[in-house]
């Protein structure tokens, strides 16, 4: 059944009641409550959510220990998403009302010295403002039914059938643009692609080596293959995950629990006969990173580190294995800058060159939104689709 992409002017200007999926404790399951939305501030936008989806990062927040200063409890989670342009704030031009529109957790202003650059996909007018409010001001704009303070999560909170985002988190996409597709382009394989592509730039008959098989992995794999890497080899300790690697572009695999007397590394180089042309960390954990480094070619070798190290571990590598030309550098967002390069991944998919239905295993109504967290825990999702009710 198609889904309600309508909107209304009766609530312009004015807070809107809807339902969010609240996260009130760590590791709890989200409760689906009435809150209130406030009307969107000066170059703020109000969205009408259709769609979204559950990212790994929304999991390693949901499990966050209360005391860390930007846990945030009680928070509406979720930063994959698509939705429709329900009223926009004073200075907004970008967007207007019923306009599609993708947000994204990385801010692009258009207008720093970083944004204008070609060299990163920084922000440094936005890029580290706090994240439990709206980046301009701090504040929320969702409270729950008894008048407290609901926290927003990365600017975006798309676990709600409303939510507030600032201008500089939106990227307008074509209007008959699959909705259940669109939301992918949020984080994940916008993410992973975007390594491949502008982080690396895989060439042609490279070896390529990918430390972890989750959304980001595979996207990684499925950016590599399309740049004609010769061998891509998948490392995970699901032996499931192989099988569904091949289906974008995994050539090889390598558990590290039946490596025996070898480390990865040196399994790494004895198939690509000295070590791979470049390497994908898509995990978070320094010990993988320093294996991953330890797996790339000496000379030209270069490393891309995507996964978020959350247990505050110092990455530690010997200076000397770094003088014959071995690099190492990290990637966010995949070095993707939102308004300009997400639209051509938009196209490239309606082109038939990106193959984003096969990251979708699972789609689940607002209602059992945490069926799509049991996925997930359980190693059964790559991505599972929330359609939104209306």
């Amino acid at each position: 059944m198609p889904i309600n992409r309508s909107i209304t002017r009766e609530y312009i200007g004015k807070p809107i009641r809807c339902k969010a999926a609240i996260c009130r404790k760590s590791g709890e399951p989200l409760v689906i409550e009435e809150i209130e939305v406030d009307p969107p501030k000066s170059w703020e936008v109000r969205i009408k959510i259709l769609y979204t989806s559950l990212c790994h990062s929304d999991l390693t927040f949901w499990k966050l220990d209360p005391s860390v200063p930007f846990a945030g409890f009680p928070r509406i989670l979720g930063h994959e998403a698509v939705g429709v342009v329900e009223s926009v704030g004073k200075y907004v031009e970008e967007v207007k009302e019923g306009e599609l529109v993708v947000p994204v957790f990385l801010p692009n202003c258009g207008e720093c010295r970083d944004c204008e650059s070609t060299k990163s996909n920084n922000c440094s007018k936005f890029g580290s403002k706090p994240f439990l409010g709206m980046p301009r001001d701090g504040t929320s704009r969702f409270r729950d039914m008894n008048g407290e303070v609901v926290h927003h999560l990365l600017c975006v909170s798309s676990f709600s059938e409303y939510t507030v985002v600032d201008v500089t988190h939106l990227v307008k996409i074509a209007q008959d643009f699959p909705l259940d597709k669109a939301c992918l382009l949020s984080c994940g394989v916008s993410t992973g692609v975007g390594a491949a592509w502008k982080v690396a730039d895989v060439e042609k008959g490279s070896t390529v080596a990918i430390f972890g098989l989750g959304a980001v992995g595979l996207a990684v794999a499925l950016g590599a293959k399309q740049r004609g890497a010769s061998m891509i080899i998948g490392i995970d300790l699901n032996q499931n995950k192989f099988e569904i690697g091949k289906q974008f572009g995994v050539t090889d695999f390598v558990n590290p629990s039946t490596c025996k007397e070898k480390s990865v590394s040196e399994v790494i180089k004895d198939m690509t006969n000295g070590g791979a042309d470049y390497c994908f960390e898509c995990i978070g954990l320094a010990s993988l990173m320093e294996e991953a480094f330890n797996s790339s070619r000496e000379g030209w070798g270069k490393t891309v580190i995507i996964g978020v190290e959350m247990h505050g571990s110092p990455l530690t590598l010997n200076p000397r294995t770094m003088l014959r030309g071995r690099t190492i550098t990290g990637s966010l967002f995949g070095g993707i800058k939102p308004k300009s390069d997400l639209p051509l991944l938009a196209q490239k998919y309606l082109d038939k060159e990106l193959n984003l239905d096969g990251f979708i295993t699972q789609e689940v109504d607002f209602k059992d939104i945490n069926k799509a967290f049991d996925y997930m825990v359980q190693g059964k999702s790559i991505r599972c689709i929330i359609r939104m009710d209306h």
